[in-house]
């Protein structure tokens, strides 16, 4: 996947808009959710919001979770 950068500007209100291409490439509609995760000096956007991102980061895990245990070589470990 190739990383972007995408600005966007804060209105005077602290309103902004998601861009375009990000939110057909999330398959964000109207009233679609968005979650922020302010990181300190930065925020995280979730697309579809926390439980959505919690779903995707299960899956992520537990995908690698399964390839690790298929590399392990010592059947002693493998259930463990």
């Amino acid at each position: 996947m190739t990383r972007q950068v995408v600005q966007a500007k804060v209105s005077h209100r602290g309103q902004t808009s998601l861009p375009a291409e990000l939110r057909h490439r999330w398959g964000i509609e109207e009233g679609g959710e968005v979650s922020f995760i302010d990181l300190g000096n930065s925020a995280l956007v979730l697309p579809g919001g926390i439980d959505q991102a919690k779903a995707e980061l299960r899956r992520v895990l537990g995908e690698r979770y399964e390839t690790g245990l298929e590399e392990i070589d010592d059947p002693d470990l493998v259930d463990q």
